[in-house]
């Protein structure tokens, strides 16, 4: 009995092998298109929570100023629509006053809604550039399939997303412990303090504990956007088997692309031997270049490379060049410049002018023409 294995099942990343190869520009571009792009969440996170003490920081006076304000201007407000409408108050008037008290209270809060917009944003440009797609909000079937949720629930990121919570949980609790430690003296003295004062300590605790928090928490964001660089550079990788797929579906298949230049040679052979017969002198080396060289006075100011060739080629010129009684001149060094440096319709050059001269009038002095 004969058993038949498959061997690429044994290959670590299936089909193709193993992810060795470094992504290519046209990977990088697609990934980008569809969303994936290396990105730290907790960079933003952190910039933000940043943002928000410190816009507490200081807006928290006007804030508080901004908001007793208000409420005292709206409560002032009330006796009088009560007096207007013989003690009642109209449903009319209450949304009135709580529409306005909800638009007092947006634009007390509008510095930390726009700080937070800019943060955000700015934070996102930076780490992927600027460029919109919508492909990540596209409903994908594959992300209702059950299968697939079970192994992002036990994968890698799953971990690491579990052990950035315990730091974060970890990191945050060491910081309130340490800093209220330090600080449990004025918390003690609260019984002698009046509203006012007992706020703004409150408030002072809570705004410098959020800073020393943010900073720390600025630790664990750096750490994750390294992690999410090497861990998105990894994915990124490539096979061999899809390094060669992808340059054939740019390039085209190397072996189409070698039969069409060999065609495009076979038809250029065939148009040089068919302009063969003009020629006035076929150079040879003799047994590995052979080069026909057309003086015409008309076309050109020179004599120019109507045909050439090397080795096989070569012997198939002289073959011809028989046929049409041609005549054939051995030289070898000046039938290695010819083939070297000048392609078939070329111009000789001038440095060649004379070696080609003295042949040419060698041949019209045989053929009687000169």
């Amino acid at each position: 009995m004969i058993l038949t294995y498959n061997l690429q099942f044994f290959a670590k990343d299936g089909p193709g092998g193993e992810k060795t190869e470094e992504p290519t520009s046209k990977k990088l571009t697609d990934a980008r298109k569809e969303g994936q792009v290396a990105k730290s969440k907790e960079i933003t996170n952190a910039f933000e929570l940043l943002a928000f003490f410190g816009t507490v920081y200081f807006w928290v006076q006007y804030m508080g100023t901004f908001f007793v304000g208000d409420m005292y201007d709206i409560y002032t407000q009330i006796p009088e629509y009560v007096k207007m409408y013989d003690g009642h108050i109209q449903s009319q008037t209450f949304s009135a006053l709580f529409v306005q008290s909800m638009l007092r209270i947006l634009l007390i809060m509008a510095p930390f809604l726009a700080v937070g917009f800019f943060v955000s944003f700015v934070t996102n440009v930076i780490q992927v550039k600027w460029q919109i797609t919508t492909k990540p909000l596209q409903p994908k079937l594959s992300k209702l399939n059950p299968i697939n949720g079970f192994k992002r629930f036990f994968s890698v990121n799953s971990l690491m997303e579990l052990v950035k919570s315990i730091l974060k949980i970890g990191l945050v609790a060491y910081v309130v412990y340490s800093y209220l430690k330090k600080n449990m003296p004025p918390l003690y003295q609260f019984y002698g303090l009046s509203l006012q004062q007992g706020i703004m300590t409150v408030g002072t605790l809570v705004v410098e504990l959020g800073l020393r928090i943010s900073l720390f928490y600025m630790i664990i964001a750096l750490l994750d956007w390294v992690y999410q660089k090497v861990k998105f550079k990894n994915d990124m990788k490539m096979t061999k088997q899809e390094v060669k797929d992808e340059y054939k579906n740019q390039e085209g298949d190397p072996q189409i692309k070698g039969k069409q230049r060999q065609r495009m040679q076979e038809a250029s052979r065939r148009r040089m031997m068919q302009q063969l017969p003009q020629a006035d002198v076929v150079i040879t080396n003799p047994t590995h270049y052979a080069v026909a060289i057309k003086y015409d006075q008309d076309l050109y100011d020179a004599p120019y490379v109507v045909a050439k060739g090397a080795d096989y080629l070569a012997q198939k010129i002289k073959e011809e060049a028989k046929e049409h009684h041609i005549e054939i001149v051995e030289n070898k060094p000046l039938a290695r410049m010819l083939y070297a440096n000048v392609d078939v319709g070329g111009v000789v050059p001038p440095e060649l002018y004379q070696a080609v001269a003295e042949v040419l009038a060698f041949v019209y002095h045989l053929q009687g023409k000169v």
